[in-house]
């Protein structure tokens, strides 16, 4: 089982448990969500291009991308008790490869990945130890320090991307402002691969599942 089929189980938990966290009492002994409030959070994430859709001209196939993990820091700002604007960053190596190919399996090149993502979130419960938040905005994807894999691919170039971004996850007060959070985003982003100066293009919807836990702060 891949790690982005764990999406579906973790937001089932989430609204399953959000009947019971309503019904918990007010905890003095942690900071609830208000207007105007900052909350940072830190987190390990696991960034799985689901490459839903793809092709290659010429000498057909489809592309292939590796899944990475690496940290990422987040900023979200309360507008009020119960809609919070979050902007992440975070960014990511990827290799690339096209399989089933007439040449077989060629190596394409690697890529780093820089996807700012703001999304607007809805937190049901600001009161509760248990927060849970669901939430949806856009994506703008950048590649850099793209390198072809040779001796196919000698040249390579990937184009940016925008597109929606929707998400689910939840903060467990700990004590005072420190939080533990799990967040689960979906970005649906296509881009447009150029291999050796446009000679073949790959076309591929990246659309990456995001996992993280972290921790936060409020402040």
């Amino acid at each position: 089982m891949t790690i982005s089929k764990l999406a579906p189980a973790i937001l089932a938990a989430l609204l399953g448990t959000t009947a019971l966290a309503a019904a918990q009492s007010t905890d003095t002994s942690f900071t609830p969500e208000q207007a105007g409030m900052f909350l940072v959070r830190g987190r390990l994430i696991n960034v799985n291009p689901l490459n839903s859709t793809s092709s290659v001209s010429l000498i057909g196939g489809k592309v292939t991308t590796t899944d990475q993990f690496a940290p990422e820091v987040d900023l979200s700002y309360f507008l009020t008790r119960n809609i919070a604007l979050e902007l992440i960053a975070a960014t990511t190596r990827h290799n690339i490869t096209a399989t089933g190919t007439a040449l077989g399996r060629v190596p394409v090149g690697s890529t780093w990945v820089l996807p700012p993502t703001l999304t607007v979130q809805y937190h049901m419960l600001p009161d509760s130890r248990f927060s849970p938040y669901v939430g949806a905005g856009v994506n703008v994807t950048f590649f850099y320090a793209t390198s072809p894999a040779g001796p196919t691919v000698t040249k390579l170039g990937l184009d940016s991307a925008v597109g929606p971004a929707i998400q689910a996850g939840f903060d467990y007060a700990l004590s005072g402002p420190w939080v533990l959070n799990v967040d689960v985003k979906q970005i649906f982003i296509n881009t447009t691969a150029h291999l050796n100066g446009s000679r073949i293009i790959a076309k591929t919807a990246l659309n990456p599942t995001v996992i993280g836990v972290g921790v936060g702060y409020k402040f």
